[in-house]
């Protein structure tokens, strides 16, 4: 057992597996190219999957199986465009012949495809001209003129209400409140005779 353990030891010092790119803190947009090896003498299959930074109950989501050990440092390229901006992690699992796992992590990969990347300004170089090169041609510069739209008056509603129009409401409502009056009065003096 001791010298199964040691063989194994000695292996994983000798081969270099892993996943190399990118690094734990990068910030990633877009198609990335995932580097690394998978290439080990009792390699059996591997699996690259990606999860949620704050996912406890280690839920994988798998972006790429592997049957053959690949020498090719592209291991695979994770659209990343296909999922919520956050914080992910990234794993190579490898298993081996005898059911051993191997896993390589990478941490807190910030995915910000939302996020417009910030541009660093850099120097034009200025046009070299020789005796050869005729001169250039100066445009000159044409006059803008801006033109706006004009307002539209809006047309008139036919169900707006004008001061005329309450107070008119308002003399035939107290009309027709005394006639109701003079009525009721009337009646009630009637049947009192």
């Amino acid at each position: 057992m001791l010298k199964l353990l040691l063989t194994f030891f000695l292996l994983i010092q000798t081969t270099d597996v892993g996943i190399t790119s990118p690094q734990t803190g990068e910030t990633l947009r877009g198609q990335i190219q995932i580097l690394g090896s998978i290439d080990y003498p009792t390699f059996a299959s591997a699996e690259l999957s990606f999860a949620f930074a704050s996912d406890l109950a280690d839920n994988w989501f798998s972006i790429q199986t592997f049957s053959q050990p690949i020498t090719n440092p592209v291991l695979a390229v994770w659209d990343t465009t296909s999922i919520t901006d956050g914080d992910y992690k990234l794993r190579l699992r490898i298993t081996l012949q005898d059911g051993t796992l191997m896993d390589s992590i990478v941490t807190d990969l910030k995915i910000r495809n939302d996020e417009l990347p910030t541009a660093t300004p850099t120097e034009t170089p200025l046009p070299k001209f020789d005796r050869d090169t005729p001169t250039p041609r100066i445009i000159e510069p044409t006059q803008i003129v801006l033109s706006y739209p004009s307002a539209t008056p809006l047309p008139v509603n036919p169900a707006s209400i004008t001061t005329d129009s309450i107070y008119k409401v308002f003399a035939q409502s107290a009309l027709v409140v005394l006639v109701l009056f003079i009525l009721f009065s009337l009646l009630i003096r009637l049947r009192k005779n």
